[in-house]
């Protein structure tokens, strides 16, 4: 079922167009991420569905009832929606404690919700501070006040503006892991707003990637991840090794042989990228080590190590015989070779995508 639908939805401010012809759903029960740089018109489609601003061109639906619609000039006040908002500032009352917090939103504090409160706060091992007032509270702990603060009116969705920025880096897996899964619980439609790609492949069942007030790519992460559509959502998730050239008999030469791409005329320039974890190396010079054609040679130039992972500088022959290329590649574990050591470099097909040249 729908929870929200938004239908090309248009806005500006002053002479600034910042959202073209904007569409998504989120469903009940899913959460839907909204995933871009800064200033692509998240947050203001995040304001638009909340009712912070008016609708200039567009409809908006809420569990098939509209809500906005210029054409009609119909915009519902935001208390009428039904509608949860957690900020990224939390922006908790400082004058209450947790629970006069989180049970603000309630015109009637009956006892199914009061007890739907202390429930939540012991989930979130909260309930001791139930008398505390914000000020006293960890960063990690304001983000669950603000969250079950939303959350008390059982509004019909529930929208999210960045809800982990504030959060130090050790604290926001695990905050981010017990969100979701109390989300899910609840059922509510989310829809939450992100420049953190990693943090939208692990929430979201659904997301919609922004660019410059316009939708340019929505799917399932994995939809996004190994089909992105253009070079813009390949680079939103990593670093990656760029390659260009003109297409001849359908193909482009790279470092690791032809590429071919059908999708792209003959003469016409093409670019090749590839992920840093989509290539894979082994020690020493060895052909046998990959029985794949995608596959060169070269020498170890830096190494850096994350704990988790190793990115590496790999010197290679450049395509056709020209000067060398440094690929920049990560493996998992600690891997630390020898500067100039030879490895063996090869790709994964999956990390490899084609696109006209910009």
């Amino acid at each position: 079922m729908s929870g929200l639908v938004m239908e090309r939805i248009s806005h500006a401010f002053g002479s600034t167009q910042v959202l073209r012809k904007v569409s998504l759903v989120a469903e009940s029960g899913k959460l839907t991420c909204l995933l871009g740089p800064s200033g692509c018109g998240k947050t203001t489609l995040l304001r638009l569905a909340a009712g912070l601003e008016t609708v200039q061109n567009g409809r908006i639906t809420l569990r098939g009832e509209k809500v906005a619609d210029n054409q009609e000039g119909l915009c519902l006040a935001p208390e009428k929606r039904g509608i949860g908002i957690m900020f990224q500032d939390y922006a908790l009352f400082p004058h209450l404690n947790v629970f006069d917090n989180i049970a603000f939103g309630l015109s009637n504090l009956t006892d199914e919700r009061r007890k739907w409160i202390e429930e939540s706060l012991q989930r979130f091992g909260l309930a001791k501070h139930q008398h505390s007032f914000p000020h006293v509270l960890s960063g990690g702990q304001q983000q669950r006040v603000a969250l079950l603060r939303a959350l008390a009116p059982e509004p019909k969705i529930l929208l999210l503006d960045e809800p982990f920025s504030g959060l130090d880096v050790t604290r926001r897996a695990q905050i981010r892991e017990e969100t979701l899964s109390f989300l899910k619980e609840c059922g509510v439609a989310v829809l939450m707003v992100t420049h953190d790609p990693d943090e939208a492949m692990f929430m979201a069942d659904h997301i919609v990637i922004m660019k410059r007030g316009e939708v340019v790519q929505a799917g399932t992460p994995v939809q996004i991840y190994f089909h992105p559509q253009n070079s813009f959502v390949a680079e939103l998730f990593g670093e990656l090794n760029h390659f260009e050239g003109l297409v001849h008999n359908g193909q482009v030469s790279t470092p690791f042989g032809a590429c071919s791409i059908p999708s792209i005329p003959d003469q016409e320039k093409a670019q090749v990228l590839v992920r840093m974890e989509g290539i894979h190396v082994t020690m020493g010079h060895n052909k046998s080590a990959h029985d794949g054609k995608n596959i060169t040679f070269g020498h170890v130039e830096e190494v850096f190590l994350l704990g988790r992972s190793s990115h590496l500088h790999i010197r290679v022959p450049g395509p056709n015989d020209q000067d060398s290329v440094i690929l920049h590649v990560r493996v998992p574990g600690v891997l630390k070779p020898e500067f100039g050591a030879a490895v063996t470099v090869w790709t994964d097909e999956k990390q490899v995508f084609v696109f006209p040249a910009d």
